[in-house]
């Protein structure tokens, strides 16, 4: 029965589709740089604008990412505490995530890409490309591309003047707080951010489920004559319950403490037809982690540090290339993987050309060079094709991936291993070619629905394997009756799919409007070397996320929903299992008190109390209630 209320809402949705409302071909840059409509990339890219968060019911950026269509987040905690993003079935290190132009994946590892220093009430909008981006973006765009934009980076031309600020609490007792002052002048643009997220959690296997997670952020920007200057300075910090986040022993009682610090700089000199932009950034994040009372804490310090710029030159209305150069230095320090410095320069160019006012051809090529794997080319080409309302695409390509420390070196700086994930330094790079062929239909401007087949032939992807003793490349620290995972280069696997998105923005009357957005997903994964390994067997063989907001007056409603099939895990009576499928749904209901400045909230998630969880041994909370208010002044 549960399952089925997501089918009737988006039966619901189609047949809902008359009048006019929004545009649903929004200007989007993640997939080409330059700005464009959506339409003309040749990709199926979605875009969540910031006055849309608000509503939802959500505390942190990867609960949000959670109800997006076609993005798989499974976590391990709440609000924040760790999350894996997947798209179109690809392991959590190959979504590569994008803050205001710049890389956020964290060397260490893919767990820490969830870890994003920006608040809600930052962002402007929020850019999901799905499918290979790395001739544009390099290591880590193979399933897809989260690009996040925050509202300082953007160039304004008119005055704001804006405050935000709310709170809440709730059972397990959760209290959470957000303030956010946005102010520009129409040159100048200033604002400063902070969220903080808390609860003592349900009650687990010798702790509780507990939460302190709060991120501070700073930007300022300033347009004069043809540039654009902007800074970025936030400081992130998680502390949280980890319980069987890495291991399913039923010893582990583990806390977990990670502090990100960000900043970033932005240039750009814009006049006539030609742009140059150039991009710093540094991320240093600390990781803490204690597997239980009584054993040593594993202490890692990873540094960011990139360089990137481009040049976009307009040739005519039709033609427009882009040429860009970027360095990635990744660095680590840690008693548990050792220390070392990994460097990476890539050039790439790129092709804008429209033909007939409505066939777009986008291409890509990008050689890539990292210290440890070498020199690499990597091309795509995207076209697409509109004809009244309907938009056909097809897209090629191929990605890369580069292996992180924790693949490399995970337990390497240990005096003894008894069991557990161990690194390899032999790796080679991951190496996918990429298919796709899609269509948008737009009817009457309210309604998008998009339809894509996909396939992606994976060459020495990394996974973690059980491996015995004797076939170990390295022997020194280990036991020969342990029992270990070790990463490996994977022959092959070959991953097919489709993914159904639907947009649907209507103004019903003067004073009652609904926005949905809904997504479903099949996916299939293969590989000729027998069962599918650890991460690639996780990834959701069928995936339905959906989001529904009704505004009547100054009332409004908020459902979301999550609807997966996967490959059961079998637990015990203490480490809990990893079910076939799961359907949870939260609402959270609004009523404005003082016209637009006041408003009062309650929220329920998992309204039907499922028992579920993404990861052998990591229970997620049940219906938990909770009530807040929010002020804005604008």
């Amino acid at each position: 029965m549960k399952k089925n209320i997501i089918f009737l809402i988006l039966s619901w949705i189609g047949n809902y589709c008359f009048g006019q409302n929004k545009e649903l071909d929004p200007v989007t840059v993640v997939g080409t740089i330059t700005p464009i409509n959506a339409s003309e990339t040749g990709r199926n890219i979605f875009v969540l604008k910031g006055s849309e968060i608000a509503a939802l019911p959500v505390k942190s950026l990867d609960e949000l990412l959670r109800y997006i269509p076609g993005v798989e987040v499974q976590s391990r905690g709440t609000m924040g505490s760790q999350s894996d993003f997947t798209i179109r079935g690809g392991t959590f290190q190959q979504v590569l995530v994008i803050v205001d132009g710049l890389r956020l994946n964290d060397p260490n590892t893919g767990h820490f890409s969830s870890y994003i220093p920006v608040t809600l009430d930052e962002i402007e909008k929020i850019e999901i490309l799905k499918g290979p981006a790395s001739a544009l973006y390099g290591s880590d765009a193979v399933g897809g591309v989260i690009n996040i934009i925050t509202k300082a980076f953007v160039q304004r031309n008119k005055p704001a003047n804006e405050l935000n600020a709310a709170i809440s609490a709730g059972q397990l007792g959760l209290l959470n707080g957000s303030i956010s002052q946005l102010y520009s002048n129409g040159k100048t643009t200033f604002q400063i951010a902070g969220l903080s997220n808390n609860a003592e959690g349900q009650a687990q296997r010798g702790i509780d489920g507990f939460v302190h997670n709060h991120t501070l952020g700073i930007a300022v920007s300033h347009n004069f004559n043809h540039w654009n200057v902007a800074f970025r300075t936030s400081y992130d910090s998680r502390n949280f319950a980890a319980q069987n986040f890495y291991t399913n022993f039923i010893s582990d009682t583990a806390r977990e403490k990670v502090k990100t610090f960000w900043n970033q700089f932005n240039l750009t000199y814009e006049k006539n037809n030609n742009q140059f932009s150039v991009l710093v950034g540094f991320k240093n994040t600390e990781d803490n982690f204690a597997f239980n009372n009584v054993s040593s804490a594993n202490s890692s310090f990873s540094n960011l540090f990139q360089l990137s710029a481009f040049y976009v030159h307009h040739f005519s209305a039709k033609t427009i290339v882009t040429n860009g150069w970027q360095y990635v230095g990744r660095n680590i320090n840690s008693n548990d993987r050792g220390n070392h410095t990994v460097n990476q320069f890539a050039a790439f160019t790129m092709l804008q050309q429209t033909f007939a006012k409505n066939i777009f051809v986008n291409s890509s090529l990008r050689y890539d060079w990292n210290e440890i794997s070498g020199g690499t080319v990597i091309p795509q080409i995207n076209i697409s094709y509109r004809k009244n309302n309907i938009q056909l695409r097809g897209s090629a390509g191929n990605t890369i991936r580069y292996a992180d420390f924790t693949e490399l070196y995970n337990n390497y700086n240990k005096t003894l291993v008894a069991a557990g994930k161990i690194g390899n330094p032999y790796l080679s790079a991951e190496k996918t070619v990429n298919y796709e062929l899609g269509v948008d239909w737009f009817t009457r401007k309210n309604v998008k629905v998009s339809f894509d087949i996909f396939q992606r032939n994976s060459n020495g992807l990394i996974d973690w394997s059980n491996t015995s003793y004797s076939d170990m490349p390295r022997k020194e620290n280990l036991l020969q009756t342990g029992t270990y995972l070790l990463a490996k280069n994977i022959s092959q696997v070959i991953t097919s799919g489709a993914e159904l998105d639907m947009q649907f923005n209507k103004t019903v009357s003067v004073n009652s409007s609904l926005m949905a957005n809904a997504g479903l997903v099949w996916l299939n994964s293969e590989t000729g070397n027998g069962p599918l390994t650890l991460y690639l067997s996780s990834h959701a063989k069928f995936l339905s996320n959906f989001s529904v907001k009704y505004l009547y007056k100054s009332f409004a409603v908020s459902l979301n929903g999550i609807y997966k099939v996967r490959t059961p895990q079998i637990g015990t009576a203490i480490i809990a299992a990893v079910s076939e499928n799961y359907f949870v749904m939260n609402m959270k209901l609004e009523k404005k008190l003082v016209l637009n400045k006041l408003l009062a909230f309650a929220e329920i998630d998992n309204i039907f109390n499922t028992t579920y969880n993404d990861f052998l041994g990591t229970t997620m909370p049940q219906r938990w209630l909770m009530a807040g208010v929010q002020f804005s002044l604008k």
